[in-house]
């Protein structure tokens, strides 16, 4: 037999359900409130291709930004560094480079935006001529920072309309003994975008 107490402690519980299941739905929406921004926030803050690249710093150099470069054989001097975001093997080059069809290219400097300079080197070195330059092997693995020293002899020009750079930048290579005996390499800078690696540079200037 039920007493009463019991139909009275059954009905209790079966109006108190309704309200724990209204708070249980309640306590889940805020949690999920709170968990939305967490995740949009770490959308928002995914590293910038600048570190997720690797890329070439210049550390050091005889030369600066737009300085008028005097014509005839000058000595050269850049000291940079690469920073590795993934494996890399093949050469990295300083080189001055010339050329007269490059009215497109906007600055190009140690501390100008790294993926627009990227795309305007890449268009530098598809239309200008090498005036000099040095050559290192290089091989690096993610968080490696490599320092490297050129040293070379480029002969700069008188002044003209050309447009003049000394630039820093990785790529493939093929050794080839020439005549002579000695070596040469032959290097095909990487495109940066297929790569994901950030070349440097600075504009300089021609004596008038």
């Amino acid at each position: 037999m039920i007493s009463a107490s019991s139909h009275a402690m059954g009905a209790a519980s079966s109006a108190r359900a309704p309200h724990a299941r209204r708070a249980s739905a309640t306590a889940l929406g805020a949690c999920a409130l709170l968990l939305g921004p967490v995740l949009l926030g770490g959308c928002l803050d995914k590293p910038k291709i600048e570190d997720r690249w690797t890329r070439v710093d210049v550390l050091a150099s005889s030369l600066s930004p737009n300085q008028t470069l005097p014509a005839g054989m000058q000595p050269i001097t850049l000291r940079a560094a690469i920073t590795y975001r993934a494996v890399v093997t093949g050469f990295a080059v300083a080189e001055l480079r010339l050329g007269d069809s490059l009215a497109a290219v906007t600055t190009v400097a140690p501390d100008a935006p790294r993926v627009t300079m990227a795309d305007n080197i890449d268009f530098i070195l598809q239309h200008s001529m090498s005036l000099g330059r040095a050559t290192r092997a290089v091989t690096g693995w993610d968080h490696l920072i490599q320092p490297l020293d050129f040293a070379f002899s480029a002969n700069a020009p008188a002044g003209g309309a050309s447009r003049l750079f000394l630039l820093c930048y990785l790529g493939s290579g093929e050794r080839l003994e020439l005549p002579s005996g000695a070596d040469s390499i032959i290097v095909t800078p990487f495109i940066s975008s297929q790569h994901q690696v950030l070349p440097v540079g600075m504009e300089l200037r021609e004596t008038p």
